[in-house]
Order: structure tokens, then sequence, then C-alpha cells
């Protein structure tokens, strides 16, 4: 017979066991973007042990309708978005669909501060050279593109080979299915290779967004940052022809009935939840090397910190004084600002992490492993040698190559215009009426929304500045050549080039802009500033990828990456991303981010109240919302302990072109709408960090609660299909039968 001290021990040791088995399945990390055909033989059976309830067929099948179906990818790759009802309601963050909501803009009729509820499907507004891209299969093609690649191949003949496949593939899935679009593209740095077959819809419109003091409260500041209270979200909506297919802007389109939609899951998250993410990740470098590491520490990262920090301030003095300029420079100032930070972030955290020594321990192991092995030597032997010498070679280039384009081809608008004319104006002169006919349209498009989102006193002042920094701070052996046109008639001085280029250039007027399109003249083309500049820029950029170099770093990539694969054969190698459908599963979790610093899974309205400060613009609470939160009618949308959560975090691994990914429960419900990282872990892309990544999302009962309760949508709402919750349905149960389904649901 046990003594009761040795009965208490057992269950002590009992309970300890289960809580090591339960961290061991739901507190993990999970890092990986996984591609959607690698998950029935890679992750299946452990995302269902995390707590799944769905086979990988549901998730993305060739046969029915599934998860895939109703994840989409908004302008080829900008952002992701979920279809929540079966009319082709779209729900993505606020601020993917910033670029619209200020094209709708004005200072009669601002929606991008007062928001804009579509109240009837006539009420909703189209918008202009917007698209959505539905992913139909992906296929490996990697045996038939590397075919006729051999190992004693040169890197020219190899890309040569492999592109002329390529290319015969695309050509073939063309001629099967004419209104998919085929798309091949390279894995694991050039060594395996898939195909993907997408549809393109067109007719997309605007449905509803909140006012900006919603969809980005906290702004910059807050940007990247937890604890977060940002309600960034936006609804669109997709229209076809009457028969479901992809159709141009008519009045006669109906809205999209999609193979699949997501439904909304009002159960709300717990600690330990199980969470998977689809998506269309934009890049990550995961197999960068150290040297890399260290050319993005000391080089390349600070140099668009320092051209991001001048275009900002230069944009925020002119649309700080002009009501117009803000509303027309708010998706470029939010663009550019985003990634200063970010790069930032990033930087700060690859020195805080020690990236650096981490990728350079992984190196010396593969060099060990490599060295044991005259097999391996010869096949992989050249990678770090080659990387380290095209570090090497470009550490005294690459702030010229982030200046041509920082401050270069996209520092004002103006030169980003003029080198998209200057290439899309040959078309004007061909003997082919049709396609005359089109680059006329094509050029006739992009003014539109040049001129729309124009200010030219603003555009010169960026030009002047940035040119003038470009020119202090590059070697005249890495300027563009038209840099000695403006020393030599210009004294230097950029500000005498744009005094005679912006009231000359047929690019700065629209009536210019269509007399040069109706009656194209290649000498006016030829002769103009702006087009003379910006081809210049290009030439300059371009050269940095054309030389031998570039060669010496793909190769390399491409050899340590097949080389760490095979030196860790039983690791579940998961590709970078390159904006192709991916996902990616963790748990929600709260994390430590420093010493005596804790920080919850969940945020409540209670911290837009505590930040609130109207004399700050990133910190405006909206009077009607401020009321609302006060009066706490939450209905339904509460959580237990009756508070609206706004945001919460998981370990999820995402990154740009993630943002309006759908966060889905182990039932495959929509309970969130990821739009950030963290902070903490920017050098995520790089390296993965388990202890800190976090993937910041708003919660979907905070969307809801503001569609319902502060908009008044009940149209919206009564379309959407709301799932019951299986935690309100165990509470229901009998107190002795409660227990079981918690311990279902993780044991919480």
């Amino acid at each position: 017979m046990q003594t009761t001290n040795n009965i208490m021990k057992q269950r002590i040791f009992l309970l300890l066991f289960a809580a090591f088995q339960l961290a061991a399945t739901t507190a993990r990390a999970d890092e990986g973007m996984w591609l959607l055909h690698m998950l029935q033989r890679i992750n299946e059976a452990e995302m269902q042990q995390m707590g799944l309830n769905l086979s990988a067929e549901d998730i993305y099948s060739l046969n029915q309708a599934c998860l895939k179906d109703a994840v989409i990818t908004l302008n080829g790759g900008s952002c992701t978005a979920e279809i929540i009802s079966d009319q082709g309601l779209v729900l993505t963050n606020h601020h993917c669909a910033y670029g619209a909501i200020q094209g709708f803009s004005t200072v009669e009729d601002d929606i991008l501060t007062n928001g804009f509820w579509a109240m009837s499907l006539d009420e909703e507004k189209p918008i202009p050279d917007f698209s959505v891209t539905f992913l139909q299969r992906i296929e490996d093609v990697t045996e038939r593109v590397l075919a006729d690649v051999t190992s004693d191949m040169d890197d020219s003949d190899r890309e040569a080979a492999i592109q002329a496949v390529i290319s015969q593939i695309e050509e073939e899935e063309k001629g099967i299915s004419p209104d998919f679009r085929p798309q091949i593209k390279s894995f694991y740095h050039g060594n395996e290779f898939y195909l993907f077959v997408y549809r393109d819809y067109t007719d997309i419109r605007l449905v509803g967004n909140p006012p900006e003091s919603i969809g980005k409260f906290g702004g910059d500041t807050d940007n990247w940052m937890w604890p977060r209270h940002t309600g960034d979200f936006s609804l669109l909506r997709i229209y076809s022809d009457a028969d479901g297919n992809p159709a141009d802007f008519s009045e006669d389109n109906k809205p999209y009935t999609p193979k699949r939609h997501l439904k909304v899951s009002l159960e709300g998250v717990e600690n330990g939840d199980f969470t998977m993410i689809m998506g269309y990740p934009g890049s990550t470098d995961r197999f960068l090397s150290s040297h890399g590491v260290q050319q993005a520490l000391d080089l390349y990262n600070p140099s668009v910190v320092e051209v991001r920090d001048l275009k900002l301030k230069t944009m925020k003095s002119h649309m700080d004084v002009d009501p117009a300029v803000r509303i027309q420079y708010a998706a470029k100032y939010a663009q550019t600002a985003n990634y200063w930070k970010y790069y930032i972030g990033q930087s700060k955290g690859l020195k805080a992490l020690d990236v650096y020594g981490k990728k350079k321990a992984l190196e010396d192991e593969f060099s060990a492993w490599m060295g044991s092995s005259a097999d391996r030597k010869k096949e992989y032997g050249a990678a770090l040698g080659m990387l380290k010498t095209y570090y090497e070679n470009t550490n005294a280039t690459v702030k010229g190559q982030v200046y041509s384009l920082e401050a270069g081809l996209i520092g004002c608008d103006l030169m980003l215009f003029a080198f998209r004319v200057g290439m899309g104006a040959q078309g004007l002169f061909s003997e082919d009426a049709d396609r005359a006919a089109a680059a006329a349209a094509s050029l006739r498009g992009r003014a539109e929304g040049f001129f729309k989102d124009y200010d030219q006193e603003t555009d010169r002042d960026l030009f002047v500045q940035l040119m003038t920094k470009y020119m202090q701070d590059i070697a005249p052996d890495q300027q563009p050549a038209y840099f000695e046109t403006v020393r030599s008639k210009y004294k230097g001085d950029f500000a005498r080039y744009a005094d005679k280029m912006y009231p000359k250039s047929f690019l700065t007027d629209p009536e210019r802009f269509e007399a040069f399109v109706a009656d194209p003249d290649q000498k006016a083309l030829d002769k103009d500033l702006a087009v003379a500049a910006a081809m210049s820029l290009i030439e300059t950029y371009r050269g940095y990828f054309a030389s031998p170099e570039q060669g010496k770093f793909d190769k390399g990539y491409r050899l340590l990456t097949a080389g760490l694969r095979a030196m860790n054969p039983d690791k579940k190698w998961y590709p970078d991303a390159n904006s192709t459908m991916r996902l990616s599963y963790g748990t929600v979790g709260d994390y430590d981010p420093a010493d005596a610093v804790h920080y919850d899974f969940v945020t409540t309205s209670d911290g837009i109240l505590q930040k609130k400060d109207n004399s700050n613009p990133e910190f405006v609470v909206d009077g009607t919302l401020e009321t609302l939160l006060r009066k706490r009618d939450f209905g339904r949308y509460a959580d237990d302990e009756g508070d609206l959560v706004l945001c919460f975090i998981s370990n999820n691994d995402i990154t740009g072109g993630n943002s309006g990914s759908p966060v889905l429960n182990g039932n495959g419900d929509l309970i969130g709408l990821a739009f950030d990282g963290n902070w903490e872990a920017m050098s995520g892309d790089i390296a993965f960090e388990p202890e800190l990544q976090r993937t910041i999302s708003v919660d979907i009962r905070y969307v809801m609660w503001v569609i319902d309760k502060m908009a008044g949508a009940q149209n919206l709402i009564d379309e959407i299909d709301f799932v019951t919750a299986s935690k309100e349905a165990a509470k229901e149960l009998p107190k002795d039968m409660a227990q079981p389904v918690e311990d279902m649901e993780g044991g919480r």
C-alpha cells in the first residue's frame, strides 16, 4: 500500500511531466514559411498534434475547394487578403488599401481621415489599377527545368538552359488554360523550381475603411511595436462577369462567388492556442552568410535609413503646410517610413542577437563537414569563398547601389515616372498599330496616377535634396552619367537643373504629356531632361547587377544552400519567401522582451484610452469611438471578462507581404488579421528568433465590432458567416463533461 507521501510525489511527477509535454507541443515557436503542397509530407502530423483539426487536403487540394481558395494576394504580391463571404467580400489591412483610400480622398471628402462605409453595392468605389490573384495549383518542375543542366556548365550557360525550359513550360501552360497565368519560380536559391498557376481579377471595389485614427492608430511611433492598439483593416469586394470570370470594370459585373470563403469565429484567443497564417510573404534571407550580415550592418541598412530619413523630412515639410499635399503624399510617406524604421530595427536586432556570430558558427560547422569528405569539398567547397569574395568586392559599391535606387529612381515621383515613360514610349513608334495603341493606353494610365498625386513644388524639393546628397556622398566613378551634365552646364547645382527640367519637361504637365502621346517625337523624348536623368539612373542601377560579381553571389548562395541541406538531411527545410503562398503555424503567446519586462498576449480597448493624445496626430481618438468605448457596449464581441480585445500576438513566422493574412484557428476559422512584426525580432528576415519573434494581429472581434457598432454597417455583418464558438459550447456542458473538452483543446 502506497503512503500518502508517495502518492503525492507521483501526482507531482505526473503534473510536471504533463506540463513538460504541454510546453513541448504548444509553447514551441515554429519557424518556417511552408509551401502548401509540402504540408501533407512534412507538417500535417505536427500541426494536428499542436491543435489543427483539419487535414492537409482541407488546406490545399487539387480536387476540392479548400482554404487556399479563400486567400488571395493583392497587386501582384504587395499584401495578402481573404474572402469572408459568398459575395466576394474581401478583408485586408488598412495599410494594404491605404493607396486606394488615399486616392478617393479629397480635402472636401477626406475618407482617409473620416472613414468610409458602403451601405449598398451601389456605393462601393471601383479602384483603378488594382487586382487580386487566386492560386490555382502548384507543381514541382525541378527535374524538367534542370534536365539539360550539367555540373561543368558555366553560370551563364546554366541560366540560359534553365530559362529556355521555363519559357517552354509557361507557354505550354498558357496554351492549356489561356485564362490562367503560369509562373515558374526558383526555390532554395536555384536548386528547385515550382510552377504556380494563377488567376487574376481586376474589378475590385472599396467597400469600407475605418477612420485613419483607428486604421493607423499609433502611426510611425507604434509601427513594429508591441503592445499595439491598431484597427488595421479595410474591406474590398471582387467583381466578375455573370459567369464568375475575370472582367474589366463594368456596371454589369456581379459580386464574385468564391469557391471557398472563411467563416468568422468570435471565440477569441488564449495563451497557447494553435494558430496558422496563410499568405504571400515577400522576401527572406534565412540562408544569408555571415559576410552578408556584416555588409547589411555596416553599409546597406545605414544607407537606406540615411536616404529615407532625408526623404521623410522633405515630404513632411510640405505636408504640414498644405492639406492637399498631406492627402496626396500620405501613402508615399507611409511606405517610405515603414522600411525606414524596419532597417533601423533590423540592425539593432542583428547586433543584439549576435546573428553574425551564429552565422559564422554555422559556417565553421559547414567547413568542417566539407573537409571530412573529398566529394563534399568538390561539390560545395567553393561556396563560402565565392560569397566572401563577392562581399569584399561589393563593399565599396553597395552604398552607390542603394543611392541609385533610393535617392535616384524612387527618390522623387518624376524620376520613376520618367523611367517608365522612357521605356514604354518605344512602343509608340511601332509600325504595328495595335502595339502603338496599347503603348499609348498604358502611358495614359500611368500618367493619370502620376498627376493625381503629384505636387510639383514637393517633387522638385525632393529631387534637389536627394540628388544633391547623392552627388555629395557617392564617389564620382559610381555616379550616373548625367551628373557630369549637371557639373558642366549647371555648376553642380541640382536646383538650377530642376529650374529648367520641371517647367520644360513634357512629363510635368498633363497637356504637354498628352500632346506627346498623341504625336510622339523621338527627338523630344531624347532631349527631355527628366527622361535623360531617369535613363541615366536606371543604367547605373542595372550596372551593379550586371557585373561578374553578381554571378559569384548567385552561385555561392546556391551551393551554400544545397550544402547546408545536405549536411542536415533530417532537418525540415523550408525555402526562403519569394511572394508565393505559404503557411506558417505556431501558438498565441506572451513574451519577455527584456529584463524585468513582460508583455501579455493581448491588448484591450483600455489601451486606446490610455494612449489618447489629441494633440498628437498619431494618437487622436475618434469622438464616436471614444464614446462607444467608454460605454463598454461590446456585445457578443467582448471576451469572458467583458473587455474588447484589440490585438494579439503569436509566434507565427511571417514577413512583408503577409500583411492582411488571415490568422486561423485549428478549425480553419478566422480569428485575426496579421499586420506587423515586433521590434525585438526585426532581424527575423535573416534569422528566426523563437524566444522573441512575434506576429502582431488585429483581433477579428475588434474588426467586427467596428463594422457593427461604430459603422452601423449591418448589411456587411449580415453577409458574414459567424461560427458557433466551441469554447462556449463546452461551458454549457455538465460540469463533469466540460473538463475533457478543455483537455482536448490543449489543457488550458
